[in-house]
């Protein structure tokens, strides 16, 4: 039976709320990104596919914007984010890409939203820096801002990403690193894949604030 996106949105809102609300959640770096804010400077937060879901709990005041797939699965998502205060550009790194990155760009130019993208996605591979967010922050410009989510107890999926769902009442520390522009100053395949490199190793050096507990991945994989 097919589900109407909009019905699903209000529901699924209030669950993350609640969801969200029993993390005990501790910020590190935090200022760097309202500093920018507070200055009207653009930045772009890049992170891992499998650590967002705590995200959005924690923007506060910031206007983001981010890219959603075109898919069914991506209408869900994008009415849910948009619930929660978010833009959204359609598209993905693999299919329409080119058109969601502009759209990003335009409204972070325009609008004053700054820009949320999962350097890994939609599809993979983990942990691996795709050009998606480097020629945003190079095109827009925009500060890249690596952030790294880390629940001390969650649920692990068995997908691509082994998306990480926080368990309730668990602690998740927020790293965020300092902000940077890119240093390239033109973007051919060679300079792109040193600014992938460049995020990927800013991105794997940040680490939990407090040694996550040995029941992180109790429960199993689904």
């Amino acid at each position: 039976m097919k589900i109407y996106p909009g019905l699903v949105a209000f529901p699924l809102n209030i669950l993350y709320r609640l969801w969200c609300s029993s993390l005990r959640i501790t910020q590190s770096g935090r200022e760097a990104l309202d500093m920018l804010d507070a200055q009207g400077r653009t930045f772009m937060v890049a992170l891992f596919h499998d650590e967002l879901f705590s995200l959005m709990h924690v923007r506060e005041k910031l206007r983001l914007v981010t890219v959603v797939s075109r898919s069914r699965d991506g209408e869900y998502l994008a009415r849910l984010l948009q619930s929660l205060g978010l833009k959204t550009a359609r598209g993905s790194s693999s299919r329409h890409g080119a058109s969601a990155l502009k759209q990003i760009s335009r409204i972070m130019r325009e609008e004053k939203y700054h820009g949320v993208i999962t350097v890994d996605g939609p599809r993979g591979p983990r942990h691996i820096v795709k050009q998606g967010a480097i020629i945003l922050a190079f095109n827009t410009p925009a500060f890249l801002i690596p952030i790294r989510l880390f629940p001390h107890r969650a649920k692990i999926f068995n997908s691509w990403d082994r998306f990480q769902l926080p368990l309730p009442f668990t602690k998740v520390d927020i790293v965020i690193g300092e902000p940077y522009m890119p240093r390239s100053t033109k973007l051919g395949d060679e300079e792109i894949a040193r600014e992938c490199r460049e995020l990927e190793a800013r991105l794997n050096a940040l680490r939990p604030l407090q040694s996550p507990s040995a029941g992180r991945e109790q429960g199993g994989e689904l």
